[in-house]
């Protein structure tokens, strides 16, 4: 079972699943998990129709009963949005701490394994070096903004405590910023970027764009979520990260504005927008623990980006 199935991160997923069931016969039945039933028909069309895949319109902070045996779940539903951090910090703690209470009891009734996509940012700000599993930074809790990583941190927490208490097998995801063409609604700074470039317009940039981030191609990251749910050790977190895409904001949009023959402005933010806006100025994930599983990337930023403009141009 999948929740969030619509998301840039488990669509991938899923469509790296569906894949492998056409390719190896394999048999996966999938149980996607997701609130807008429109918007995952539209991304799902090739397999609405398949007996491998069935779909299931769902809000995940309502309690799950599902009358089927599961091996693994794959939590993924969250808000990811900087504009829902400002106007629904409520619903963005709520989706993450509910959500993910939710998805454990199931995993409890099940006895099956639960995967929880987590986010880099509960490393809060960090002292300079590469974040470690093991690093914890600092995190106002008094700053409206802290309603995500707080989140992701309590829910993290929840799942270390379903453990001990009941048992529950449950491996941690921590993902760097993810970027693919299916960015749906998204308005991270990047999918902002890759709109503008996609209908010729040129990128505005709201900040010097001086923040340092990890980047990883999206289906990277779903090969990533294999390895961490079928050789993740019980208990564990893990980063999801290319050590070979950091940059900053700014060389970014640099980027992508070339590849696109765009140029780069700037523009004031609202006072909306702000506090949307992370504060942390670097935010670098060391992958080493991940790669000591055997995984690795294969697409790196330069030509991960030109896949997702040659691909958005073509669905334009």
């Amino acid at each position: 079972m999948i929740t969030g199935a619509s998301g840039l991160i488990c669509s991938a997923f899923i469509d790296q699943l569906m894949g492998d069931n056409e390719r190896e016969n394999l048999g996966i039945k999938i149980y996607a998990i997701s609130r807008n039933k429109d918007y995952a028909q539209k991304r799902f069309q090739q397999y609405w129709n398949n007996p491998l895949f069935t779909f299931m319109q769902h809000d995940i902070i309502k309690p799950l009963s599902l009358d089927v045996p599961l091996d693994y779940i794959i939590h993924g539903a969250s808000n990811a949005s900087p504009k829902r951090y400002a106007t629904d910090p409520v619903g963005t703690m709520k989706a993450n701490l509910w959500g993910v209470a939710n998805t454990l009891d199931l995993a409890k009734e099940k006895q099956a394994r639960l995967l929880y996509i987590s986010s880099g940012e509960v490393y809060g700000e960090g002292d300079g070096t590469d974040f470690t599993e093991t690093y914890s930074g600092y995190v106002d809790c008094l700053n409206l903004r802290a309603c995500y990583p707080s989140g992701k941190r309590a829910s993290e927490t929840l799942c270390i405590a379903y453990k001990e208490q009941y048992g529950v097998d449950i491996v941690i995801a921590r993902p760097c910023h993810i970027y693919g063409s299916d960015i749906g609604r998204d308005d991270r700074a990047f999918a902002q970027f890759l709109r503008k470039a996609q209908v010729g317009e040129d990128i505005i940039l709201k900040s010097e764009g001086q923040q340092i981030r990890s980047y990883c191609h999206v289906m990277d990251c779903a090969s990533a979520l294999f390895y961490i749910l079928l050789r993740g050790k019980d208990g564990e977190a893990y980063n999801i990260a290319n050590r070979e895409s950091i940059l900053s904001i700014k060389e970014l949009a640099e980027m992508i504005a070339n590849m696109a023959g765009v140029k780069i402005v700037y523009d004031i933010p609202s006072e909306q927008e702000v506090k949307g806006y992370s504060k942390v100025q670097r935010a670098v994930l060391d992958s080493s623990k991940l790669e000591s599983l055997g995984w690795k990337p294969f697409i790196f930023l330069e030509d991960g980006l030109n896949r997702v403009l040659n691909s958005m141009m073509c669905h334009k």
